[in-house]
This record gives C-alpha cells, structure tokens and sequence, in this order.
C-alpha cells in the first residue's frame, strides 16, 4: 500500500515583513484594548466618588 506524499505540495510560507506587520498589529490591538478596559475603569471610579485629591 503506497502513502500519499505532501512534500510534492509547496507550502509556502508568509514573507517576515507579513509576519512583523500581524505582529505589530496584535501588539497595536492588544495596547489599545488596554486603554479603553483603563479609560472605563476611571470613569467608573470616577462616578462612584473615588478621587485622588
């Protein structure tokens, strides 16, 4: 019985500059959600009387 070989397929692989910019652009993601989760959690201090003076 003869097994199917893949290794004639080509799988290639996405350029570095392709992966710098998914990387760039998850870090951009992930550093914007942390604002807005930072924004809202003032605003809800804010609102319950918590102050810093």
């Amino acid at each position: 019985m003869e097994r199917s070989n893949e290794s004639g397929k080509k799988s290639k692989s996405p350029s570095w500059y392709r992966r710098v910019m998914w990387l760039i652009a998850i870090w951009f993601g992930s550093v914007v959600a942390l604002g807005v989760v930072a924004i809202l959690l003032r605003l809800m201090m804010k609102l319950a009387g918590m102050t810093t003076h």
